[in-house]
């Protein structure tokens, strides 16, 4: 199965203030539920400029899924000098089940009734056989929380992506 460009971008947003919240003395040690002690993080809150620079993608692209992120309680944004983005204790802890199957919808793997209807919509069994794989996949990802994903080696990538923009050679 293919995942929106959305969706994949949700999820790496998701990741990315997870890891980001952790070096900020924020978030939950990995495997622990327990946040690191107070001023022990070294981070900001990265903006949703950053974020989009960090992930390659449009700005315009990142506000619209961070937005998105917002409403569904995963992710607090604070405006003005030290603002940026956060994750929320539900953001932490969600589903990437939940996540997946919010910005891909409940539409069917393929369409059987477009502009041009499939002749074997009456009697075919491979749209339920699809959707049947579509929630096996929901279903695997269901207990997997955004910690989860983040964990070594994938949380210091990630803080790479920041330490990269924040290098000797940006103004």
């Amino acid at each position: 199965m293919r995942l929106l460009h959305s969706t994949d971008l949700a999820l790496r947003v998701l990741m990315r203030l997870t890891v980001a919240d952790r070096a900020a003395g924020t978030g939950t040690a990995p495997g622990t539920g327990t946040a690191p002690a107070p001023g022990t993080g070294t981070g900001t809150a990265p903006t949703t400029r950053e974020v989009a620079a960090d992930m390659a993608v449009p700005y315009t692209h990142a506000a619209k899924v961070v937005a998105t992120l917002r409403r569904l309680g995963l992710v607090e944004a604070r405006r003005g000098r030290g603002g940026g983005l956060s994750m929320t204790g539900a953001g932490r802890r969600a589903s990437v089940g939940a996540v997946v199957r919010h910005f891909e919808g409940d539409g069917d793997v393929v369409e059987c009734e477009g502009a041009t209807p499939c002749p074997l919509n009456s009697g075919c069994r491979l749209r339920g056989a699809l959707r049947r794989a579509q929630e096996a996949f929901y279903a695997a990802l269901d207990p997997v929380t955004v910690e989860d994903i983040v964990a070594s080696p994938t949380g210091p990538l990630l803080l790479g992506l920041a330490s990269h923009r924040s290098g000797p050679n940006t103004s």
